[in-house]
């Protein structure tokens, strides 16, 4: 008996393994038949997708927690005669240094920034150009403080009155244009407030174009409200990078030295920021001269002292720096320079990956209906972290993760530049957790397949997981 049940288990097993292996052939064969259905099985499809990384905007909290950490020392180690006080970086917008950076103060004339940033979008977007003519408004010419004289009816570019607000303040020109823009200063500053919450900008509020205090404002045109304008130092930053990054051609207007409004003025507007490169020539600012700053705005009000944004670049790599709160009119140059000389000596801008270059273990990505069976990617831009002076990517402070597009999402034709998934790097250094997420794109095209490639395709692709799957029975 027992032999018998010995003989009859072996002569089962065989058969029970044909049916199995019967089973997933029919069942791969109704898969592989028709050449625009799936020819890849699904447990493939997940073994080649990896998963994206996790919200990058826990990683830039943990690097400006580290950065505020530093606040306080900030402050002793360069003895900063200031309020508030932030170093970022142009490019990638990460925060070195801060001491302060979130508290809401009255920021003067560094709020022109935004009526600058708003007429270079409105030229950007085709809807003004620098050779608009502007008619100067009632509420422009009764506009005081810092001021070109501009009366009711006088004609001048959207260009003459830009350069006047950028390197002469002019509060009448600033206000001439928001009313040009947008018919009046009240409507103005609702899309200058539209505009700082779409930039990130969660500490700020504008009563007017000007940074001007309430009381200052002609009393005909004054907000019905007690609310002031207010910045944090860090929004000021984030409204410069913007200014760098989306018009690069900031620096054609805020690094001109003096310029004549009117032939007839018996003196040129002479520009407020001191720190100018170009400086160094000029007597009196000579001091105050940096090497490699082109900008930004300058500010003063009895509310808010005396306010520099400024910007600099050497070597390749951008510093914004904002000082709010500084007692004397040198002094915002003097902190401002404790600021740029300690990013500069301390960090510099790595470069973890170039634009349309292979990330390694990732040169291709699986399609299907092409003419090939993968497309080559390549990184759509660069990806670089500020890091400590002669720092090392290693994989210690430095993970990468890849998310590829789903192939049963990719079908041929594929486009040259079509996006087809992404890389994110984590670094870690000295200032906290940074991560940067960049596309990754097919290097070149992909043609669809014509049908009977596909056909033969999948008879291949049949046969070969036949054999796969009946060879994993055994």
């Amino acid at each position: 008996m027992k032999v018998s049940n010995i003989n009859q288990t072996s002569t089962k097993r065989p058969r029970w393994k044909r049916a199995v292996a019967l089973a997933t052939a029919l069942h791969i064969l109704s898969y592989t038949m028709l050449p625009s259905v799936g020819m890849v099985a699904a447990e493939q499809v997940a073994q080649k997708e990896v998963k994206a990384s996790t919200n990058s905007a826990t990683s830039s909290a943990k690097s400006t927690e580290a950065a505020k950490n530093m606040g306080a020392s900030l402050k002793t180690k360069l003895d900063l005669k200031v309020t508030s006080a932030i170093i970022v970086e142009a490019s990638t917008g990460q925060v070195y240094a801060e001491y302060e950076a979130d508290k809401a103060l009255p920021p003067a004339s560094m709020t022109k920034m935004m009526t600058e940033y708003i007429v270079m979008e409105k030229i950007k977007a085709g809807e003004l150009s620098w050779d608009t003519v502007v008619t100067t408004t009632e509420h422009a010419s009764l506009t005081g403080g810092s001021r070109i004289f501009l009366a009711k009816g006088d004609q001048h570019t959207v260009e003459e009155l830009y350069i006047a607000m950028a390197i002469g303040s002019a509060n009448d020109a600033t206000v001439a244009l928001a009313e040009h823009i947008s018919q009046s200063e009240k409507q103005f500053v609702k899309l200058m407030n539209e505009t700082a919450k779409r930039l990130g900008m969660e500490d700020t509020h504008f009563i007017n174009s000007t940074g001007l205090g309430k009381k200052d404002m002609p009393e005909k045109y004054q907000p019905a409200s007690n609310e002031e304008t207010v910045m944090s130092a860090r929004d000021v930053a984030k409204l410069v990078r913007a200014i760098v990054i989306d018009h690069p051609e900031f620096s054609k207007y805020t690094t001109i030295q003096q310029h004549k409004f009117r032939e007839r003025d018996a003196t040129p507007i002479i520009n407020l920021n001191w720190m100018l490169e170009a400086n160094k020539d000029v007597t009196n600012f000579r001091q105050f001269a940096y090497e490699g700053l082109d900008g930004m705005k300058t500010g003063f009000t009895d509310q808010a002292k005396y306010t520099f944004a400024g910007t600099a670049e050497r070597d390749g790599m951008r510093l914004i720096t904002v000082v709010m709160g500084s007692p004397r009119k040198e002094t915002r140059f003097t902190e401002t320079k404790k600021l740029l000389d300690y990013g500069f000596k301390h960090i510099e801008l790595k470069q973890v990956i170039g634009p349309k270059q292979v990330v390694a273990g990732t040169e291709t990505a699986p399609i299907k209906s092409g003419v090939e069976t993968e497309v080559p990617i390549v990184t759509e831009k660069e990806v670089a972290f500020v890091v400590d002076k002669g720092a090392k990517f290693d994989a210690k402070n430095l993970k990468q993760e890849v998310k590829l597009t789903p192939e049963d999402q990719l079908e041929a034709p594929i486009k040259q530049g079509q996006k087809i998934g992404t890389v994110t790097y984590t670094y870690k250094g000295t200032a906290g957790e940074e991560q940067q997420t960049v596309n990754l794109i097919a290097s070149e095209e992909v043609e669809k397949g014509s049908w009977w490639r596909l056909f033969f395709r999948g008879i291949k692709n049949f046969f070969v997981d036949l054999f796969n799957s009946i060879g994993s029975l055994f």
